[in-house]
C-alpha cells in the first residue's frame, strides 16, 4: 500500500519513539502537520522556533530519549539555530524537521525558498557544522538511506542532532509503506569492551597513587555511569570534581564529592588538586576553558593523569596523559571495579578525604555579596527533599550554592552558554517528568525567551520562574 511521504515521515518518527514534537506550522510544512495530527505524537505549539528547539533539547536531556523540533521553510528553519547548535555542543538526540519549497521553483525565487540555488539561502549547508547530518531530500527513491542515517545517529550512543528539510511537493508523493521496514530501528552495538591490559595498568596506577581525584564529567552522565563512579570513588577513597555539567555525578553532600572544579566556581576542588592530588582521572572530561581554569598547566604539573573517554578524538586534546583508554564509560569502570575487588575497609583512606563542609564555605565566600541568593538555594534543597530539576542559564550561582544530590538533577546551560534558554528547555523537560521544575536566568535571558512562558500557561505547565 502507498503512503504520503508527509506520513511516512511521521511514521518514521513512531517508529523512533519520539511521543512530543515542538515547533510553529507554515505553509510549506503542512502535510506533516496533517499527518501529525492523526498520530500517536503530540504536537506542542512554541511562540519561537527557538524556543521549539530549546524545548526539544530539554526534552532529549531530561529523557534520555529524541527531541524533536518541527518549522517551515526559511525563517522557520533559521531561527532553529542557536538551540540546534546547543543540542550539538550538549550532544543531544534533537530531531529537526523543517519544510521547503516545492521542487519545481527551485532557483526561481519561491517564498521562504531556502534550496540554496539561484541566489537562494542553502538551508542544509547553514546547519552542516552544527549537526550531526544535515539533509535536503529532493527525492522518494533514497528516502530509506537518508531516515536509516538520521536513525542510527539519534541511537547511537554518541548522537546529536539531525535536520531535515522535505520540499512541499515531496511531501505529498507516495511512497510504498513497505519501505518503512527498511530502516533499522536500534542503538547501535558496543564495541567489545576495553582492552583487558589497559585496565590492568589504569588499576595500577589508581593503586599506587596516595591521593588520587576522579575528574567526572558529563560523559558519565551521559553513559549513566553515576553509579559506579561513586562506588569506585568509595572503593578507592578518592574524592571527585565534576565539571559544571557533571554537577551531581555524585550527590553533593556525599563527604567524597568536591563539588564542581572550573574557574566560575569556589576553587575548592582546585584548592585541593593543588595541595593533595598525586594522580587525576580524568573520566568523560574534557579539560576545556571553564575547568581547566583556562588552561592552568599548575593543575596537571607533577601529576598522574589518566583520561577515559568513549571518544577517541577527546583523549590528549589539550594535555598529554599517562594512559588515556578510548572505550564505554560503564564498561572501564565495572572492569576497574572487577579488578579491585571488595570495598576499602573502613577508615582505611580516610586521609584523602577532604572535609565535607568546604565546599559550602568556599562558595558562600565567592559569592560574598548574594546572601539572598544563597538563602534562596538553601531553602530550594529544603522545600523539594524530592525529585526536582533545575534549568540554569546563570549558572554561577548555582554551581556555587545548589547542592544537587540523588534527589534533584540540575542542567545548566553550559554548551555554548546561550542565553534564553532555561525557560524553554525547562518546558520540554516537564513533558517528560511530572517533577518541581525551576528556570534560572536573568532578566537579559528573560526578555528572549519570555514569551514562552505563554506555551507554559496554554499547556498547563507548572513552572517556577527565577530571574537573579
Amino acid at each position: 500500500m502507498k503512503i504520503p511521504v508527509s506520513e511516512f515521515i511521521v511514521r518514521f518518527m513512531e517508529r523512533l519513539g519520539i511521543r512530543h514534537i515542538f515547533g510553529m506550522p507554515g505553509a510549506h510544512i503542512l502535510p506533516v502537520y496533517d499527518a501529525l495530527h492523526g498520530s500517536s505524537i503530540r504536537t506542542v505549539l512554541a511562540k519561537h522556533e527557538q524556543g521549539a528547539a530549546f524545548m526539544a533539547g530539554g526534552y532529549a536531556r531530561a529523557s534520555g530519549r529524541i527531541g524533536a523540533c518541527i518549522t517551515t521553510a526559511g525563517p522557520g528553519a533559521t531561527n532553529l539555530v542557536t538551540g540546534i547548535a546547543n543540542a550539538y555542543a550538549d550532544h543531544l538526540p534533537v530531531l529537526a524537521v523543517t519544510g521547503e519549497t516545492s521542487t519545481h521553483i527551485f532557483g526561481r525565487g519561491g517564498l521562504q525558498e531556502s534550496s540554496g540555488e539561484g541566489g537562494a539561502i542553502d538551508q542544509a549547508a547553514l546547519f552542516q557544522s552544527i549537526t550531526r547530518y544535515a539533509r535536503l531530500v529532493e527525492r522518494t527513491d533514497y528516502l530509506p538511506n537518508v531516515l536509516n542515517r538520521a536513525a542510527r545517529i539519534l541511537l547511537s550512543k554518541d548522537p546529536g542532532p539531525v535536520l531535515l528539510s522535505f520540499p512541499f511537493n515531496l511531501q505529498k508523493e507516495l511512497v510504498e509503506e513497505e519501505l518503512l521496514e527498511r530502516i533499522a530501528i536500534h542503538s547501535s552495538a558496543g564495541n567489545g569492551g576495553p582492552d583487558p591490559a589497559l585496565l590492568d595498568r589504569l588499576c595500577g596506577h589508581l593503586l599506587a597513587a596516595e591521593h588520587p581525584v576522579i575528574v567526572a564529567g558529563y560523559g558519565c552522565i551521559r553513559a549513566g555511569a553515576q553509579p559506579l563512579v561513586e562506588r569506585l570513588s568509595r572503593r578507592l577513597g578518592a574524592p571527585v570534581a565534576t565539571s559544571l555539567k557533571a554537577k551531581g555525578v555524585i550527590g553533593e553532600d556525599s563527604p567524597l564529592s568536591l563539588g564542581s572544579l572550573g574557574v566560575t566556581s569556589g576553587g575548592h576542588a582546585c584548592r585541593h588538586i593543588l595541595e593533595r592530588a598525586d594522580l587525576l582521572l580524568f573520566l568523560g572530561a574534557g579539560f576545556n576553558e571553564r575547568t581547566s581554569y583556562t588552561w592552568d598547566d599548575a593543575l596537571l604539573e607533577g601529576r598522574t593523569l589518566l583520561q577515559v573517554d568513549h571518544d577517541p578524538e577527546q583523549l590528549e586534546k589539550v594535555f598529554r596523559a599517562d594512559l588515556a583508554v578510548a572505550g564505554d564509560i560503564g564498561e572501564v569502570l565495572a572492569g576497574l571495579l572487577a579488578r579491585l575487588g571488595g570495598e576499602e575497609a573502613a577508615g582505611e583512606r580516610e586521609h584523602r578525604v577532604p572535609p565535607a563542609d568546604g565546599k559550602r564555605e568556599a562558595g558562600s565566600a565567592f559569592l560574598s555579596g548574594f546572601g539572598l541568593v544563597e538563602r534562596f538555594f538553601r531553602a530550594l534543597e529544603r522545600r523539594f527533599p524530592g525529585p526536582l530539576m533545575v534549568f540554569d542559564d546563570n549558572i554561577i550561582f548555582a554551581q556555587n550554592l545548589f547542592q544537587v544530590s540523588p534527589r534533584n538533577r540540575y542542567f545548566p546551560n553550559s554548551g555554548i552558554s546561550s542565553l534564553g534558554h532555561a525557560i524553554p528547555a525547562a518546558i520540554g523537560a516537564r513533558f517528560v517528568e511530572e517533577a518541581p521544575t525551576f528556570a534560572i536566568l536573568g532578566d537579559g535571558g528573560f526578555q528572549m525567551c519570555g514569551m514562552e512562558l505563554m506555551t507554559a500557561v496554554n499547556y498547563r505547565i507548572p513552572l517556577n520562574v527565577v530571574l537573579f
